[in-house]
């Protein structure tokens, strides 16, 4: 598999994921990045009318993700610890969240993500440790097949 097909699949298996119906993101892999994209929708606001931290983690972690998956292609990685940072409030208009691999050893990869709002300005900031699984990408929803 070349490594252009490999960064379609991990698109297509994000795509496919029960959870982003919810959030209908955008998605695009590179080697060692990724790139998100959604539109904000009151749907994700907490009690005070400003988007819940959780989205904030969503797009954090799930760039710095696919970000790591995109330098594995055999198994699905997992998050094994995320810290997340919310450094701005933010009610209404796109996030954009970018990923990011910074250092890589033989079972696991450390990443950095950064999510804006639509002035450009960061709202969040985030860092993980991924680590290889046992789950093929194969296996995954979504990896192998073409959506409708």
């Amino acid at each position: 598999m070349t490594d252009q097909a490999h960064f379609t699949a991990l698109e297509r298996m994000y795509a496919a994921a029960p959870i982003n119906r919810i959030f209908k993101p955008e998605m695009t892999v590179s080697l060692g990045q990724a790139k998100i994209r959604i539109r904000l929708t009151p749907d994700f606001h907490h009690a005070a009318h400003a988007v819940h931290g959780s989205v904030y983690f969503k797009m954090l972690d799930d760039a710095a993700f696919f970000a790591a998956n995109s330098l594995e292609t055999k198994v699905f990685v997992l998050t094994a610890s995320f810290t997340t940072y919310l450094t701005r409030p933010v009610v209404e208009g796109h996030l954009v969240s970018r990923g990011k691999v910074v250092h890589e050893s033989r079972n696991q990869f450390i990443a950095e993500s950064v999510v804006y709002d639509d002035l450009n300005r960061e709202i969040g900031r985030g860092n993980g440790i991924f680590v290889k699984g046992r789950h093929a990408l194969t296996d995954a929803m979504g990896y192998s097949e073409r959506l409708g």
